[in-house]
């Protein structure tokens, strides 16, 4: 593979993982819509390109750096996520109502 199909190739590996990321910041963005139309394809790594062009390093760290802040938030959604299932729960078992010792008759 000649210098400019090397890098060519490796311009084409990550305009897919930008496009894979950008599909993720989107499902962020609007959560029903990724609900109606789960990605089609996953981004896979190419395994046959050897090293990363210095040239293309800094676009991949800016899709890696956007790749790590959709992870955070994903994380960050599970949990709360996890939080209002478990309160749902005490809800409906009547476990987050504490109900009263005494009733005060003054009134």
């Amino acid at each position: 593979m000649s210098g400019g199909e090397w890098r060519d190739a490796w311009s084409a590996a990550l305009d897919e993982l930008e496009l894979d990321v950008a599909s993720i910041e989107a499902m962020l963005e609007d959560e029903h819509r990724h609900a109606e139309h789960p990605p089609a394809d996953i981004w896979k790594p190419p395994t046959e390109l050897g090293a990363l062009p210095l040239e293309l390093r800094p676009r991949a760290d800016e899709i890696l750096t956007r790749q790590l802040k959709a992870a955070e938030e994903i994380a960050r959604r599970m949990t709360a996520t996890r939080q209002q299932m478990t309160m749902t729960t005490k809800i409906e078992t009547g476990e987050a109502v504490k109900r009263p010792v005494y009733v005060d008759r003054a009134m």
